[in-house]
């Protein structure tokens, strides 16, 4: 059941809005549009200051690099051919980063950019390399600044926008809240009503539609599906607009701002969230009923019997995604065998793998250590 505004004064409602002031570590995100509004950098700048002060820490992704660029550039729509939305990123970055620089500076705060794609966050090496470099900067009271690398990123290393880049940081920064900022109050019910508390993401997913504007390309879809990974890490997110007044202050003191969405059920364990919901897809095996029983009733790993199709080319190690019968997405894994041999090996029996392929490297094709059951 999910809570509109003005009916939001239940014990449950109020309790999950009280307990945001125990958020030690939070991520506040913060869109294109959003950000670039007159005084919105002084603002912004106010509230983490005063967060700070107050003991949290803080982590900001912020989006802008494209529209500032494009502003100093005269030009109207984001652009759409890929070298020059690089060559307006790079033009823009700069003037972003100045930007916040100039505004904490009255508080200060030093600021940090980091630049990822997402191959930094794939790479499990590198990934733990990236919080370790947050860390350092949060013990040092600066403020990391964090940006998807969009002079250098293409399809294939991208995160798709910075609502899915913060929703990937989290965990790995070990953040108690994350905090979506855009310009609208938050996720809105058939009467064009705030919703106050969602505790189940379900319940609004056919109330979201899928802006397109010419300066951002997030939109509450890209929101709600970015809460919807924070939440299987079991962190609480909220929507709310970054015009509001005092809006970071006033959600930790647990105002009724924003839409606030609650996890449920068990948390992954980091190194299957990174599983599940940092690393791309390469390709997709199809399993029969039996695979599918004993993946989700069983807990077992997926063995060469139960695969009945593979799409994709994939080598050993890299992620893949699981369907059942129906085509349904039911889990997703680290596979030990590459795209070919796994063609070969359809319907095998542990036995025969060696003889089949040429080599062995286990029974499993994905092991239940390195499968995310959805």
């Amino acid at each position: 059941m999910i809570t509109s505004q003005g009916s939001s004064t239940g014990t449950g409602a109020i309790a999950a809005r009280g307990a945001l002031s125990s958020a030690k570590r939070i991520v506040v995100k913060i869109g294109s549009r959003a950000v670039t509004q007159e005084g919105q950098f002084d603002k912004l700048a106010e509230q983490i200051a005063g967060l700070m002060q107050r003991g949290h820490t803080v982590v900001l992704v912020s989006s802008g690099a494209v529209a500032m660029g494009s502003r100093v550039l005269g030009i109207d729509a984001r652009p759409k051919i890929l070298r020059q939305l690089q060559a307006v990123a790079a033009i823009g970055q700069p003037r972003l980063i100045v930007a916040y620089e100039q505004a904490f500076a009255r508080y200060g705060i030093k600021v940090a950019q980091l630049l990822l794609t997402h191959a930094e966050l794939a790479d499990r090496k590198r990934y733990l390399n990236a919080r370790n470099a947050i860390d350092a900067l949060m013990e040092l009271g600066a403020l990391p600044i964090i940006n998807e690398n969009d002079t250098v990123s293409t399809e294939e290393i991208e995160f798709g926008d910075n609502d899915q880049l913060a929703a990937m940081l989290a965990p790995l920064v070990g953040a108690d809240l994350l905090v979506l900022l855009t310009d609208v109050e938050g996720v809105l019910d058939s009467e064009r009503k705030r919703i106050s508390v969602v505790p189940d993401v379900a319940a609004v997913r056919s109330l979201i539609w899928q802006e397109n504007n010419g300066v951002s390309l997030g939109g509450m879809a890209s929101k709600v599906g970015a809460a919807e990974r924070a939440l299987q890490h079991g962190l609480p997110v909220a929507i709310a607009a970054a015009s509001e007044a005092s809006v970071l202050q006033r959600l930790v003191d647990g105002d009724d701002v924003g839409t606030l969405f609650l996890p449920a059920g068990s948390r992954l364990a980091s190194r299957k969230y990174w599983i599940a919901y940092t690393l791309k897809m390469r390709g997709t095996l199809v399993v029969d009923a039996g695979a599918v029983r004993a993946l989700v009733e069983q807990k077992r790993s997926l063995l060469p019997a139960g695969i009945t199709g593979v799409r994709g080319r994939f080598r050993a190690g890299d992620a893949v995604a699981i369907e059942d019968p129906g085509g349904a997405q039911l889990a997703r894994g680290l596979v030990r065998y590459d795209a070919r041999d796994v063609r070969r090996l359809l319907g095998a029996r542990s036995e025969e793998i060696e003889s089949r392929i040429g080599h062995y490297d286990g029974d499993e094709i994905v092991h239940r250590d390195d499968l995310v059951v959805l």
